[in-house]
This record gives structure tokens, sequence and C-alpha cells, in this order.
């Protein structure tokens, strides 16, 4: 007889195993439908709910949904774990430490009690806690945790919302690049990072869209990062010939074949890692890795099945990413939560919450989280639905989103945010830049007295101003 059950309105619901208990306690998403390991009736992912909230932390810490001896991602969890950390919270069940976040959250001092916790935290039990928590619970949480990463800018202060500058071009067209580029400053932009995906991983064109970002970056003395997405072995050939790299980026997922599929293992990471530290180009930090994560990445790569075959559900597996991404000190993590398609996040609804759930878990693992608030045109979602995301990201206290030109990325074909759009949710919020970036934006004029982005005339007297120097 299985030890996971639960009545409700006179039928026992039972579940095999607590890889079944996670998924099934998932809110609904077409990812889960597809891998075959969603609840089928909203009862039953109440009685899943129900069973998961009596779960022992102890049993997520010795029962990591994919098996030890064939996982380096769980590996790294175990092996990483600190038991001292997990110590206060050892007793509790995954209901228990719900009531644990929200209190602590709640009280003065939360940065530092959950900055102490997140070690002793798996990602399976962050997983676990944010399936009992509705969202206004995952806002509050986020909110209570500080987590400042650094490079030329700091991100992460509270009262702050940092942006990616995302000047893609479907050519790799430097005119193209630099134009976007340039509206995006003008508009208070790119303080995370200006941060480009290249049409082809052409290490020849990646070197070349590195040295124009630079040379617009020292041009104009901007304190930020710039970032080519490339894969993380050109970016080594790029550092390795001497290219201008200040952070290196690779997308990674929560097992290790999806990983292989990426073309990346930990060891190519840690590589990476060690040869980015070596250049030193930071001036305020040394955080320098910034990985992409997203909600689906492992089912689209079929490397979703866990512990005797059971797939496991898209958002603890995303969790598990979190846990590759610690490992490496990074200055950026964002999940692309709407980007892989509505196969995995059908609807508005389903992005909303996996954009809560992503910030919410990434951030009590400790990470400095940002989300690329998007969705695909074939997907049942639409910008008013990424006006309700942003606005309840940033109330939460998310560290970065990214923004694009007119919100339309042309290169990629999907919708993201626009630089107004962040503008208007900093005025609504009384959010500001990263300090570095916002102190720059003063110096050269492109702040007016009352802490707004200046006028776009005024905006580009001072850089032509600056130009002329």
């Amino acid at each position: 007889m299985s030890r996971y059950r639960q009545q409700i309105a006179g039928r026992t619901y039972a579940f095999d195993h607590l890889v079944d208990v996670l998924a099934k306690a998932s809110p609904r998403r077409s990812g889960d439908e597809l891998a075959g390991c969603a609840a089928e009736t909203d009862a039953e992912r109440a009685a899943a709910q129900w069973v998961l909230a009596d779960v022992p932390l102890v049993d997520l810490l010795e029962n990591p949904v994919v098996a030890y001896e064939s996982d380096e991602v769980t590996r790294l969890i175990v092996d990483s774990h600190d038991a001292a950390a997990f110590a206060p919270v050892a007793h509790l069940t995954v209901g228990g430490l719900r009531d644990h976040l929200l209190e602590t959250a709640a009280t003065s001092g939360s940065s530092a009690a959950l900055a102490a916790l997140s070690p002793g935290l798996t990602p399976e039990m962050v997983a676990a806690v944010s399936k009992v928590m509705r969202n206004a619970d995952l806002i509050s949480v986020a909110r209570a945790r500080t987590v400042r990463s650094a490079f030329r800018s700091t991100i992460g202060e509270p009262g702050r919302l940092a942006t990616r500058l995302q000047p893609n071009h479907p050519t790799d067209d430097p005119r193209g690049v630099a134009a976007a580029t340039l509206d995006g400053l003008l508009l208070g932009c790119g303080d995370a990072v200006i941060g480009i995906n290249p049409a082809t991983d052409s290490a020849r064109a990646a070197g070349d869209l590195l040295h124009l970002l630079d040379e617009v970056r020292t041009r104009y003395d901007i304190p930020t990062q710039s970032c080519v997405l490339a894969h993380v072995t050109t970016t080594i050939e790029l550092m390795e010939a001497g290219a201008p790299v200040d952070l290196v980026f690779q997308s990674i997922a929560g097992t290790e074949a999806a990983n292989r599929g990426f073309g990346v293992d930990l060891a190519v990471l840690a590589e990476a890692h060690a040869a980015v530290g070596e250049l030193d180009r930071g001036t305020v930090g040394t955080n320098a890795m910034y990985f992409e994560t997203g909600q689906g990445s492992c089912l689209s790569a079929d490397a979703h099945l866990g512990v005797d075959g059971r797939p496991v559900d898209q958002q603890t597996l995303e969790c598990r990413a979190y846990a590759v991404a610690r490992a490496f000190d990074p200055l950026l993590v964002n999940t692309v939560v709407g980007f892989i398609g509505p196969e995995y996040l059908y609807d508005g609804k389903q992005i909303i919450r996996a954009g809560l759930e992503d910030h919410a878990c990434g951030t009590l693992l400790g990470l400095p989280m940002g989300v690329d608030v998007c969705y695909t045109n074939h997907a049942e979602a639409d910008a008013d639905d990424m006006d309700t995301l942003l606005t309840l990201l940033a109330a939460g206290g998310v560290g970065f989103v990214i923004t694009v030109p007119g919100a339309d990325d042309v290169m990629l074909g999907y919708q993201s945010l626009s630089f107004h759009d962040v503008l208007a949710v900093r005025h609504t919020l009384g959010l500001r830049p990263a300090p570095e970036f916002e102190a720059w934006l003063e110096r050269v004029g492109l702040l007016a007295g009352d802490g707004r982005i200046a006028s776009v005339d005024a905006g580009s007297s001072a850089l032509r101003q600056l130009a002329a120097r």
C-alpha cells in the first residue's frame, strides 16, 4: 500500500512515489501534461498538495528525484549540501517550511536568516514548498531575501531594478546592434548587462560583437558589463584569443542528460569559471558567470526522467538547474519563462505563475535571479499578462529583467519587455537602476533632477558631447 494517500470527498487518492507527489502537486501546466505526470483533476492536485505538505524535509533530502549514481547534478546537490545550515529546519515538513519561511519573511533581519538557511535547502525542498504556496506567498518570501552580485555594477540591492539591454539583430549587423544599444541607454537600460544573442555561434562573429560592445562601453565609460551569449566553449576559445570577455554565458538545465544536450557538463563550466576569473575585468566585484534556465528545457530534450524512469515535473527540474548555477558564483541568472513555448507553459496564467516560482525558488537558493518576462506568438498570452508579471516580480524584488526595442525581439522572434516598460514600473514602484549605473546616468545628463530619465533630446545631446571628447 502506498504511504502517500489522501482522501477528499469520499475518494482516496494514492501516489506511488515522492516523484509522483511532486509532479501532481504542481499547479497546472501544459508541459507536465505533455510529460504525462500532471494531476488529472483539480481534486487530485489538491490531494497531492495535502500529501506533500506533510512530507518531512528529510525525505526530500534522502530521496532526490534523479538517482545519485546516474546524474552529476544530483551528486552536486547531495555532496554540497550544508548539514549545519539545514539543522534548524531538519525537523520540519514541507508545510512547516512554508510557515517558517513566511514567518521569517515578516520579521526584521529576514534576509540574513534566509541567507543562512539557503545552503541547507536542496532544489527538491524549494520546489516542494513552492507548490504549497500561493502567488502572494512567493512574492513575500522572494522580497524578504536580498541577493547581491557585482562586476562593474551591483545587482540585487533593495529598491533597485536592473535590466539586460538585448540589442539582437537577425544578421548581427553592427549598425543595428549599435542603434538598439543607444536606444536602450537613452532610456536608462543596460545596467545588468548589454547582452547579445548572436545569430550564429561563429567564434569570429562573436568576437566582432564583443569588440563592438566593449568599444561602446569604454567610449562612454559605462559602468556595466557586456556579454555575447555564445556557447561556453566558444567563449573559452575567445578568452584564449584575448577577446574582451566580461561574462561567460551558458544555458543550463536540471539533469546531466539535459546539460549534455546543451553540450556542457560541470567540468566545462568549472573550466570557464576559472578562465574568466583570471581575466579580472570587474571593478566592484568578481562575479562573472551568466546562466539562463527555463521550465521545460529538460522535457524538450527528452531528459526529464528520474528515479525508476518516472517523469519529473518541469518546475522541480528547473529548481535543480539553480543548483548548477549557484556552484559557480554567477553575476546573473535568469529564467526565460515563456520563451520555450505553449507546449510547456500554455497561457498567461501559467507563465505568470512559473515566473513567480522561478524567481522565489532561485532567490531562496541564493541566486541573483532575473526573469525574461516573455511569451511566444503562438502562446495564449499577451502584453497585458507581461505587464502583470513584471509588476508582481518588481514588487517581489526581482534583480533584473530583459528589455528589447519595442518589446519585440526581431532576431529570436518572441515578445519580451520594452525599455519603456521598465521605466514605467520603476516610476510606479519607486525603483531605481543599479547604483553605479544610476550615478553614470546622472553624470552624463541622462537623468533629470527628479530622478526620471531626461528627454530624448537632452539624452542624445549628452551622448553626442561624450562622443566628441
